[in-house]
């Protein structure tokens, strides 16, 4: 028998249960849309982070309360950074490949304004520094200045979100907020910056540390952490030395390995993320697997329950002269179109699912994961189709003739 009536006959014998047919193809399909989907949705994830971490410019360094990664440190305390730190940090003698040095406080608080009411997911205390160190643009407006700083004055500059959250299209610039009690006039809106999925950074209130600290967080328990920027991307690595050595004169340190703080590159953070993206990213990937192999095995037990309801046509056929290959081949052809017709609908799913926004990302399609989930989806249909169509193949004449 040629390929062609092979597979005629293969689509004949599909056709006969088109129902049964078609819910073993839906197997498959979601097995091969959801590989799809989830790798998109890892990769979106981590093209997110990626993105968020370069915005912040790759001569930025981060110091934050606590000791280095990987707890290797042997800090008995831990003494919180101050503003005292960020001045130290700021003089040129001791730290020369230094730019600018931004200190902060962060917290969480209710805004209102003409009776809307919206709940600002990171209210920062900081110096102007911290807009070109953060490379944080303003659209409208402009940002607050270092007199406001010394004065106290109750300004600030608003994410996006927030802007929209609570003046929707009007311009907030000029306009009094209350943010947790306290009246703040809006003297710019941020550019938009884009969300990660998990945080959105546009949702945010920046202003003078010290009117932060005397409406919320208190002067008492140091600041979240200091934002500094190196001179370029070229002076990071002695810039973090410069830090280093700064803080632990400061804190009274005598040994490196007893840090009770840590300083962070744009670097170090892409290099995590990326490890930390790894490992997610698989565990979708064998999630979704997970469910294209319950479509493989949903083929052999169609394929076997075929076998069994076409015994008598199989002994007919073998009767009449059919070789062992040719039945071997319809029904390898059948559970094959099944897993070739159930990969195609499920890669053409993936595509369409991974248009849209999931929980917040943005999936981005890996092509390798297209190819790779269809070619395994029809390898499926031929290593779970072979017993079933082996065992049709081995039915002896006599036998599947007497069979009822």
């Amino acid at each position: 028998m040629n390929p062609f009536e092979t597979l005629r006959f293969a689509f004949g014998g599909l056709a006969a249960n088109k129902v049964r047919s078609g819910l073993t193809m839906l197997g498959v399909l979601i097995g091969v849309a959801a590989v799809i989907i989830l790798l998109a949705v890892g990769n979106g994830s981590s093209q997110a982070v990626k993105d968020s971490i370069e915005k912040l410019g790759t001569n930025a360094l981060t110091v934050s309360s606590g000791g280095g990664f990987g707890g290797t440190s042997t800090a008995t305390s831990t003494k919180p950074l101050t503003v005292d730190d960020a001045r130290a940090l700021a003089d040129p003698a001791s730290a020369p490949d230094v730019e600018s040095v931004a200190p902060e406080v962060t917290t969480s608080q209710s805004a209102l304004y003409d009776g809307t009411s919206h709940t600002v997911n990171q209210v920062v205390g900081t110096y102007p520094a911290y807009f070109k160190a953060s490379n944080s643009k303003v659209a409208k407006g402009d940002y607050f200045s270092a007199d406001d700083v010394l004065n106290s004055r109750k300004v600030a500059v608003i994410g996006s979100t927030t802007a929209t959250d609570l003046f929707g299209t009007a311009s907030p610039v000029g306009k009094k907020i209350v943010i947790g009690g306290t009246p703040f006039t809006v003297v710019g809106v941020l550019e938009t910056k884009g969300g990660t999925g998990f945080q959105d950074p546009d949702d945010t209130v920046i202003a003078p540390l010290p009117t932060v600290q005397n409406a919320f967080t208190g002067f008492s328990g140091g600041i979240s952490q200091i934002l500094v920027e190196a001179k370029s991307a070229g002076a990071t690595t002695p810039a973090q030395n410069e830090i280093t050595e700064v803080l632990m004169s400061q804190h009274g340190i005598k040994d490196s390995s007893a840090l009770d703080f840590r300083v962070s590159s744009q670097a170090s953070l892409l290099d995590t993320q990326a490890s930390t993206n790894k490992t997610f990213t698989v565990l979708l990937g064998a999630v979704a697997a997970i469910s294209l192999l319950v479509g493989g095995i949903g083929i052999t037990n169609i394929m076997l329950v075929t076998v069994t309801e076409r015994t008598r046509e199989i002994g007919i056929r073998k009767a009449i002269g059919a070789p062992k290959g040719v039945i071997l081949g319809q029904f390898l052809a059948e559970s094959t179109l099944l897993s070739l017709v159930g990969g195609g609908l499920g890669v053409v799913g993936g595509l369409i699912g991974s248009r849209f926004t999931i929980v917040g990302i943005k999936p981005v399609i890996i092509p390798e994961s297209v190819v790779g989930a269809f070619a395994i989806a029809v390898a499926i249909g031929l290593f779970f189709g072979s017993y079933p169509a082996n065992r049709a193949a081995s039915l002896r004449p006599i036998e599947a003739l007497r069979h009822e």
